[in-house]
């Protein structure tokens, strides 16, 4: 290598060096346009996502999990794909892959079951009496919390339900729980049946914070004064971090300060947040959360769930809440004494013990997060979808591709998204689906018309998206083809 081609070398690595690691939150899409340019590459180019790609310290992640082939997926058509080829995953926001390391630690388990019976309980390095345990640490990470803050058990929507025993208590002055509009149809239920179960009709007592006239998503100003207008009748403010629907990432740390300002208790699901942003739920103040660990945390589906209770409650033994046996504390918990002593902090409100078949597939998949830490994977998620918004407004705006264009409905902003990407399509969704079905595209749909697309830092390349927009291309071709 001459000396001007090895300066001109170091000059691209420098230049990528302090793209990838000093990152700012602005404009995504000319950042990564900036660096494809400093580098001599076109931003459409096959040969710009691989460069990419070596330069991803995270590169290797993808290695830890189970990956689809094309010739595993139920849809996939094998004369248009290649069937030993990887299929093209962008569905962790509703499921993640399996962790390769899972399948090992749960044939231990198997095994001990088999060989020990009910001395599982207490034997070996995973003892399942306390199973759940091993997650709380790096959960407490993940979320910025204390550890007796953390606990984990059931799942998402049971936990919601006990959630609210203690922090929905409705007065007649104040009854109301306040949500956004098209909240995951689960927490929507939930919250309507809180609501009937007190005596209160969901009609006087739902309060549904709407999306911009015109817009698809929520502003920051506008909910905070549908609470400062609201609040004085809200009991309960219990939003999502990540709308699954937008990829929208609220403001939590305002929308607590906006709530308690008022005399609200203030809740957050984080199904669609944990392990895709970073959070700091004891330094914002936030009283609850709950998450399920199947998207982002590849614990497999059903899997436990997480939960969060400020330390400020957790402590409270008149605070309500449905007691069962494994809020007990450990040390007593066997005299059987039906004397009930409550374990501190958030194990307290514990009630059945966990699957040790979950618990050790979500710890497994928490010791790579642990490991990697989710300040590295967010950077990584900004370039990544800002990547995937570049080629898709490069490729599919409407003047470009008056016949098939795209629209990205989540925000624009990099900090008010995380790594999923929310569009609508010009053409029926059905049509464009089966399309993408067809050629190992796993994403999914979701009424009225819209694909959500989540290239996970952890399993997701930058090749990946390249692909995916000469699927796109070519999906689009057939479907106005047939047109």
């Amino acid at each position: 290598m001459g000396v001007s081609a090895y300066t001109m070398t170091c000059f691209f690595k420098s230049r990528l060096s302090c793209f990838w690691h000093n990152i700012s939150v602005g404009n995504m899409a000319s950042q990564v346009r900036e660096i494809a340019q400093s580098n001599g590459f076109d931003v459409c180019d096959e040969e710009f996502a691989r460069f990419l790609d070596k330069k991803d310290e995270l590169s290797s992640c993808r290695l830890e999990f189970h990956y689809p082939k094309n010739k595993t997926l139920p849809p996939v058509d094998l004369t248009l794909v290649d069937g030993e080829e990887d299929c093209l995953y962008f569905c962790s926001n509703s499921l993640g892959l399996m962790p390769r390391k899972a399948e090992e630690k749960l044939s231990v388990e198997f095994q001990k079951w088999a060989e020990m019976g009910v001395y599982g309980h207490f034997s070996g390095d995973f003892p399942w009496i306390k199973c759940d345990g091993f997650s709380i640490l790096p959960s407490a990470k993940l979320v910025g919390a204390k550890p007796g803050e953390i606990a984990i058990m059931n799942s998402l929507t049971v936990n919601l339900h006990i959630l609210m025993v203690p922090f929905y208590r409705p007065t007649p002055t104040r009854h109301c729980i306040l949500i956004e509009d098209k909240a995951f149809p689960s927490d929507h239920y939930a919250v309507e049946s809180q609501i009937r179960f007190h005596g209160y009709d969901p009609k006087d007592s739902l309060i549904l914070a709407k999306r911009e006239e015109g817009a698809g998503t929520w502003t920051t100003k506008s909910i905070l004064e549908l609470i400062e207008k609201e609040g004085e009748r809200v009991a309960l403010v219990l939003f999502s971090g990540v709308h699954y629907f937008t990829g929208q990432f609220f403001d939590m740390k305002a929308i607590t300060e906006a709530g308690h300002k008022k005399g609200c208790i203030v809740g957050f699901d984080l199904a669609h947040a944990v392990g895709n942003v970073p959070m700091h739920l004891h330094d914002w103040d936030v009283d609850f959360a709950a998450w399920c660990t199947y998207k982002y945390l590849s614990a497999g589906a059903g899997a436990l769930s997480g939960v969060f209770i400020n330390d400020k409650h957790t402590n409270n033994p008149d605070l309500p809440r449905f007691c069962g046996w494994w809020g007990h504390e450990m040390s007593t918990r066997f005299v059987m004494d039906n004397k009930m002593k409550l374990s501190p902090g958030a194990s307290g409100f514990q009630i059945s013990n966990a699957s040790f078949m979950t618990a050790s597939a979500l710890q497994t998949s928490l010791e790579i997060f642990d490991r990697i830490g989710i300040e590295k994977l967010r950077k990584k998620s900004l370039i990544l979808t800002g990547y995937l918004e570049l080629l898709l407004e490069e490729k599919f705006s409407k003047d470009k591709n008056p016949n098939f264009y795209v629209e990205i409905i989540t925000p624009k902003d990099p900090a008010q998204r995380g790594c999923q990407l929310s569009i609508q399509v010009s053409v029926p969704i059905a049509n464009i689906k089966k399309e993408l079905d067809k050629r190992g595209v796993v994403c999914d749909s979701r009424e009225p018309g819209t694909i959500r697309l989540a290239p996970a830092p952890m399993v997701n390349r930058f090749h990946d998206v390249w692909r995916f927009i000469r699927i796109l291309e070519d999906s689009a071709k057939t479907i106005v083809a047939c047109d």
